[in-house]
């Protein structure tokens, strides 16, 4: 018979797009970004926090962003997406999980993000109860290519380590 093995670690792996807009704010990170379009989505459609969501909820095996506030239901509608990360914090350490780090990767081509990541790292680190150090925000562009290139949208990857508890 086959010794059961212990997992002690979990990765989960999380990507958003969505598409540029006039008259909605832009909010990355949760961090209100200045630039005269926002994303377009039910929330506030924050690509980077949505990422993490997904990371997190695959790491822990719980399916996606959509399966735990789907669009249809209308009390996500304009939610706040750090509300979002909050409950899924909340259902990680339910399951006796614990963040070693997040990494993600934000694609834009504009604005440009770089001053803004210190602050998007430190809230997100703040709204899952970690520290800091534990939290990763990088951005690119793409180099004029697709539709991030184009400035038609925004994207974001996310991956999430996680340890058993």
């Amino acid at each position: 018979m086959a010794k059961k093995r212990s997992i002690n670690f979990r990765t989960g792996i999380g990507y958003d797009v969505h598409q540029l807009r006039d008259g909605r704010p832009l909010i990355l990170g949760g961090i209100r970004i200045p630039h005269p379009q926002g994303l377009l989505g039910y929330s506030d459609a924050d690509v980077l926090v949505h990422a993490i969501c997904d990371a997190l909820l695959g790491a822990t095996s719980e399916g996606d962003i959509g399966r735990h506030f789907p669009n249809s239901d209308p009390q996500y509608q304009d939610i706040e997406s750090m509300l979002l990360l909050r409950k899924v914090a909340e259902l990680i350490e339910k399951r006796g999980f614990g963040v070693i780090n997040i990494d993600a990767t934000i694609v834009a081509q504009a604005p440009k993000l770089a001053p803004c990541i210190p602050q998007m790292e430190e809230r997100i680190a703040q709204t899952l109860g970690v520290k800091k150090e534990l939290v990763n925000v990088k951005a690119t562009t793409a180099e004029g290519l697709g539709f991030t290139g184009k400035g038609e949208g925004i994207a974001a990857y996310a991956i999430a380590l996680l340890e058993k508890r």
